[in-house]
């Protein structure tokens, strides 16, 4: 395993920005970057052994900043959205940024998805380090926060998230990759497979309703793999909320701290397969139903809505308002710890 690393642009205050590549024996490839703790690229082969990037993601370092699509990257401290940007803990309620109106998304404007992270290459792996200061967007205590990246010979990419504050608050992480197979057009001719029989509806703004429903029978089946794009628009009310798929799936069979598959991603094109596998209790998937007109790609490209799918492994949305959801909190002298593998294959 090689890693290099490159000064990919300076910030106005003279903050450096870096992109870190692991290449694995056979030639596959990920570069990172410390904006948001992101993955710029995955290349991998095709089913005829040609190398391609499987992930959406922006030329210019200063695209990542502030980017709609949240291209790469980790959002934080709360991941999705918060309901009414309030929560109580410990009996206290807490504000936060509106920058959803009325609701709280991704942890605001200036969440962990737009920080420049500290970086360094250790032991064979990528480790970026945020610390968060008390009150920063709202959030209560001083977090302190890990993404660690490994990169197999395997080609399968190896996040773990660890975590520790000085006082209650809470916590829901995740990867915002997009990812396209076929590193090119729509997403909707792939196929997903996810492991769940529940999912979370919501009203018009994406905010859970009260309990989970079954997939069986819905536009949200995906327990038989098939196309995305063979129910998106049915006019089913999750998939109008969203403009396609933008729900949370419950991951069958969770246990705290064990690894389960969530879904597998495949493209008839390419013969690349996506399989992912995570600790958390949840997978929200989203269709890229809103990515026009966001800032030029890689090598110009313009991209279109549903040109890629997110599968975000995390903790359900609004969590901090649920406790009958898996708790999000996080208390002094507790680790936050969770993993996420993207594993990619040919068949």
């Amino acid at each position: 395993m090689s890693i290099s690393r490159r000064l990919w642009a300076r910030l106005p205050d003279g903050t450096p920005v870096y992109r870190y590549k692991m290449t694995n024996a056979s030639g596959s490839s990920v570069v990172l970057t410390n904006i948001g703790a992101g993955i710029v690229s995955i290349n991998v082969p095709d089913k005829a052994g040609r190398l391609g990037d499987v992930v959406l993601g922006y030329g210019k370092a200063e695209n990542y900043f502030d980017d709609g699509p949240c291209f790469g990257k980790c959002p934080g401290r709360v991941a999705g959205r918060i309901g009414g940007a309030r929560f109580e803990l410990d009996g206290r309620e807490y504000r936060v940024q509106a920058n959803k109106a009325p609701d709280h998304l991704h942890g605001g404007d200036e969440g962990f998805q737009n920080k420049v992270w500290e970086s360094r290459r250790h032991r064979g792996a990528v480790e970026f380090r945020y610390v968060s200061p008390d009150g920063e967007m709202g959030y209560p205590g001083k977090l302190a926060v890990t993404a660690h990246y490994e990169w197999g010979d395997d080609n399968a990419l190896r996040l773990t998230f660890t975590a520790r504050c000085d006082a209650p608050t809470v916590l829901n992480l995740t990867n915002h990759a997009y990812f396209n197979l076929d590193c090119r057009g729509s997403v909707l001719g792939h196929r997903l497979w996810i492991n769940s029989s529940e999912y979370i509806p919501t009203n018009g703004r994406l905010i859970p309703l009260e309990g989970s429903e079954p997939v069986a029978g819905t536009p949200m089946d995906f327990l038989n793999p098939k196309r995305i794009g063979r129910d998106i628009r049915k006019p089913y009310p999750a998939l109008v909320n969203g403009k396609g798929y933008d729900s949370c799936w419950l991951i069958d069979g969770y246990m705290p701290g064990q690894l389960q598959e969530a879904a597998r991603l495949t493209a008839a094109r390419s013969g690349r397969v996506l399989r992912v596998f995570t600790t958390q209790p949840a997978l929200q998937v989203y269709t890229g139903n809103w990515l026009s007109g966001c800032p030029k790609g890689k090598r110009g490209r313009i991209y279109h809505d549903y040109d890629g799918v997110a599968l975000e492994c995390q903790h359900l949305p609004d969590s901090p308002n649920h406790p009958e959801y898996p708790s999000v909190t996080l208390r002094p002298g507790q680790v936050f710890h969770e993993a996420i593998i993207f594993a990619f294959s040919v068949e």
